[in-house]
């Protein structure tokens, strides 16, 4: 099955024309018909039926179609990152992370690097789910991870990056915005979001808060979900401080408690490249120098 054919297959389907799709495709409507053909003889049944109408596509046909088209996005954007690494750099590195923000000094040390190593490229990947399978397949070459994710990996060196607390996030006309410091008997009386893949740490503090009996608690699915009912005004929520995007949106407080998320950089234990070294050298010199930086 060659590129062209599934170009052809795709505009076949969205047509549901044989003239119309090979004039879309700047081709003879024969020629068109016979890539169809050769296509639908290697895969070994019909993607489309054939009337004095047209073309449908047949069930097999759909869900093929439906596949294909997303194979071809995919192959897209591999091509385009091919023509960008090959015209300008000679070594790539990929970090994952779960948001952009889990890295706030990524933009900062991917242009430090720049000036230092022009021909390596850094390429973040957001990975909301299985990031961590992902980069044990070697499908990344960094991770951002908590430490308590780390234990028992196999050929994986962990790197210390960070230590992030807990903070409270509410509306910024919220009472509690005025606060400097937020202990628990400030949240008594109040409903707190809590769920959504919260890390152990955080975890912990919502149980003592709801063992108190002296709040409410509503579940909610993601942090995402949590964000939008705090600013619907349906509760606060406690997070990890690598989630802050510093846009002002909510109002962040300190929260009182002893527990810590211990943030890291994994990368794999064979990787020894002088770049890769010289990524971890830069993004973990930003930190380090942060002064007073809330994490």
């Amino acid at each position: 099955m060659t590129t062209k054919q599934i170009d052809y297959c795709i505009e076949l389907a969205h047509t549901l024309n044989f003239s119309r799709a090979a004039e879309n495709l700047f081709v003879s409507q024969p020629t068109f018909s016979y890539q169809i053909r050769l296509l639908e003889e290697e895969i070994g049944f019909a993607v489309f039926e054939r009337s004095g109408r047209g073309a449908a596509l047949t069930p097999a046909g759909a869900q093929f179609v439906s596949f294909l088209a997303t194979m071809r996005e995919e192959l897209k954007r591999a091509v385009e990152q091919g023509q960008n690494f090959s015209a300008r750099y000679r070594d790539s590195i990929s970090v994952s992370m779960i948001v952009r923000q889990a890295l706030y000094f990524l933009p900062e040390a991917m242009r430090l690097l720049a000036e230092s190593h022009p021909e390596v490229q850094i390429t973040p990947r957001f990975q909301y789910e299985n990031g961590m399978e992902s980069f044990l397949r070697q499908e990344s070459d960094v991770i951002f991870a908590l430490r308590e994710q780390t234990r028992q990996l196999p050929g994986v060196r962990v790197h210390d990056l960070f230590e992030s607390r807990v903070y409270l996030i509410a509306r910024r006309d919220d009472e509690l915005a005025a606060k400097n410091r937020i202990t628990e008997s400030d949240l008594f009386g109040r409903t707190l979001m809590v769920g959504g893949g919260s890390p152990a740490a955080l975890r912990a503090v919502q149980h003592r808060l709801i063992a108190s009996g002296r709040l409410t608690y509503f579940n909610s699915a993601d942090h995402d979900t949590t964000l939008t009912n705090v600013a619907a005004g349906r509760g606060v929520c406690l997070a990890p401080g690598f989630l802050n995007d510093h846009s002002g949106q909510f109002a962040w407080i300190p929260f009182d408690c002893a527990e810590r998320f211990s943030c890291v950089l994994c990368t794999h234990r064979d990787d020894n490249r002088e770049s890769l070294r010289a990524f971890l050298d830069t993004i973990r010199g930003l930190y380090q120098d942060a002064v007073a930086f809330p994490l």
